[in-house]
């Protein structure tokens, strides 16, 4: 039985055609006005070529032209995303970060680290529709000073198609989420840490934060539930003073652009450590000053989804020079 073939129904009056075949033995048949019906394959029976020919022809013994034509077969629909990364374990120590194409795409790409601006290079090539590639080797102790990792990517295919325009996608991994991403790497098959490059309504560059039981989610995600060597996630104050004398010795030497990057750093640590204990509160003190850095504060407090609110904390003893975020 062949796509186009003329059918019937064994326990029925229907005739049609052969349109494609499904999966678990079913035949999908066209038959009048063109409706397609799925249909077992023991339900079916050919008609021969002698018993078409026949029926149709006219009384008057004259052939007629088939109703038909012959249907070509069904093309299988194109994969158009499932680019990944994935971390897989190696034991309770050590991972291996690979990129996925799971992907009918032929992807061009480049891999890199980025510390700052300077950029270490991983991997480049080309990799084929369903198919990995290793970039490097990450041990867990270093967890917390895993670089940001930049990924280029264009879009290939023999042919024509519709142009897909390249993008970049850079991702720097928090503890208090990346252990929630367990699941099946694609094309690997192996258990990992799996984050989708190629999703829609996702920002250029993602950072994964989640509010989760740090410690527990160390001892118990790498190793399918193994217990491993406790990794404790420091505990910042309950106030964070902000301000350069408390963080820089000698902070003269640098420049205003330097401080304020310095103090950004603090901010974002002691907020992600905050956030991976379970705290509900912090209090960070930065001063009144011109503002600049309260300001700074509260957009990325904004933006922060752990974040239930935040104010200035209490005037009688920090003055207008502190802010109070309470977590979610």
């Amino acid at each position: 039985m062949n796509i186009g073939d003329k059918v019937r129904l064994v326990h029925g009056r229907e005739e049609g055609i052969v349109y494609a075949f499904l999966p678990g033995n079913v035949i999908e048949v066209e038959i009048e006005d063109g409706f397609r019906i799925p249909v077992l394959r023991s339900e079916l029976v050919t008609i021969s070529p002698v018993e078409s020919q026949r029926l149709n022809r006219t009384p008057e013994g004259q052939s007629i032209a088939p109703q038909r034509e012959r249907i070509a077969p069904r093309q299988a629909a194109f994969a158009e995303k499932g680019i990944y990364i994935a971390f897989v374990s190696i034991n309770d120590k050590a991972v291996i970060l690979y990129i996925i194409n799971n992907s009918d795409w032929i992807l061009p790409f480049t891999a890199t680290t980025q510390y700052e601006n300077a950029h270490t290079g991983l991997a480049a090539g080309l990799l084929q529709p369903r198919t990995s590639q290793k970039l490097t080797e990450l041990q867990m102790k270093d967890f917390e000073s895993w670089p940001v990792f930049a990924f280029n990517i264009l879009h290939y295919r023999d042919g024509n198609y519709e142009a897909v325009l390249p993008f970049q996608k850079k991702i720097k991994c928090r503890a208090q989420s990346f252990y929630k991403s367990k699941g099946t790497a694609p094309v690997l098959g192996k258990d990992a840490f799996v984050f989708q490059l190629d999703e829609e309504n996702v920002k250029k560059e993602e950072v994964i934060v989640d509010k989760t039981n740090i410690q527990e989610q160390l001892r118990t995600s790498l190793m399918g539930g193994a217990t491993t060597p406790k990794i404790e996630l420091p505990k910042p104050e309950g106030i964070v003073d902000l301000h350069i004398e408390k963080l820089v010795e000698d902070f003269t030497r640098i420049s205003k652009d330097e401080i304020l990057k310095k103090q950004l750093n603090v901010f974002e640590t002691s907020l992600e450590q905050a956030i991976g204990n379970g705290m509900e509160e912090i209090t960070f003190i930065h001063g009144a000053g011109s503002g600049v850095l309260r300001d700074e504060l509260h957009r990325r407090l904004s933006k922060n989804q752990h974040v239930q609110y935040f104010k200035d904390a209490q005037k009688e003893k920090f003055g207008y020079g502190a802010t109070l975020v309470k977590i979610k």
